[in-house]
């Protein structure tokens, strides 16, 4: 039996504004408005992600009068939907679209969207890098979508121009496959994943910090946290970027340096090699 959250207890887990009736459709809490230990460790993860974010939002928000928020991999669309009642709503503009390859998802989404009087959100079936978006985005998120749909998400930020990306990974297995076929020729490094437990935890790190200096590369100021305790998610890395300049050609050789040093071509390193923007390069002095 699924230990439950005591009824006390249950007002201060959620964040003001947010719509039981909403919750409870997406079976976060349950019909008779009770919280159970695995919906509130979800729960605790997209409210802490939605209140790191809230910057950022408020920074779109303040700068645009009809921003464009991403959400990549949506799955139920939890995140999305809490976003949307919590800032788009009250804001009463800006238009999120929620991203997802599952087509019964998409259209549990948009039925759940009328329901709510969600009327700007849009639900896209597909996969991210084909979907039907404007040309112009402002923020995109991504909440443990899988592999390299991250990747697919940092993508689109990046040829979006995005103002903010803020993603936390879950499983990521390509990187770790590149180093089973690497050739290093320092001992020491190829000692780091010499053994297929450490080249699969060496891989998932890995990955993290190319798309950090990817982020970088590309003119995002970029913070790497704990989304929240580990006793609520064991995919617990955040990666925020906000976008302040055009290229950072500093950031662009580590990011190399790496790639090279450990020998492997991650998804993200490959796509945004055929459309690397050009540096930057200071007027020669008089």
């Amino acid at each position: 039996m699924r230990k439950k959250v005591p009824r006390s207890q249950i007002a201060a887990e959620l964040m003001p504004g947010v719509s039981t009736q909403l919750l409870q459709d997406l079976h976060l809490l349950t019909r008779d408005g009770d919280l159970n230990a695995d919906a509130r460790r979800k729960l605790k993860q997209i409210q802490h992600l939605l209140h790191l974010v809230r910057p950022a939002i408020d920074d779109v928000l303040a700068r645009h009068p009809e921003p464009v928020l991403v959400d990549c991999g949506a799955g139920k669309s939890y995140l999305g939907f809490l976003l949307y009642e919590t800032a788009l709503g009250p804001a009463g503009r800006g238009t999120l679209y929620a991203v997802e390859a599952r087509p019964e998802l998409v259209d549990a989404g948009r039925a759940r969207a009328v329901r709510f009087g969600h009327d700007r959100v849009r639900f896209l079936a597909g996969d991210i890098a084909a979907a039907d978006l404007p040309s112009r985005i402002h923020l995109v998120t991504a909440l443990h979508a899988c592999d390299t749909a991250t990747d697919d998400a940092l993508l689109l930020a990046i040829r979006g121009n995005a103002d903010h990306v803020a993603v936390v990974p879950c499983c990521q297995a390509e990187v770790a496959c590149q180093l089973g076929n690497a050739h290093v020729d320092d001992p020491a490094v190829a000692a780091l994943f010499a053994h297929p437990w450490h080249r699969r935890e060496l891989g998932s790190h890995l990955t993290n910090v190319v798309r950090a200096l990817a982020l970088e590369a590309n003119g995002y100021r970029v913070t790497v946290t704990e989304l929240t305790g580990w006793e609520h998610s064991v995919k617990n890395e955040l990666i925020l970027g906000k976008r302040v300049q055009r290229f950072d050609a500093l950031a662009q050789a580590r990011l190399d340096a790496l790639v090279e040093r450990f020998g492997i071509q991650p998804a993200l390193v490959r796509h945004l090699a055929e459309t690397a923007p050009t540096p930057l390069v200071p007027p020669p002095e008089s």
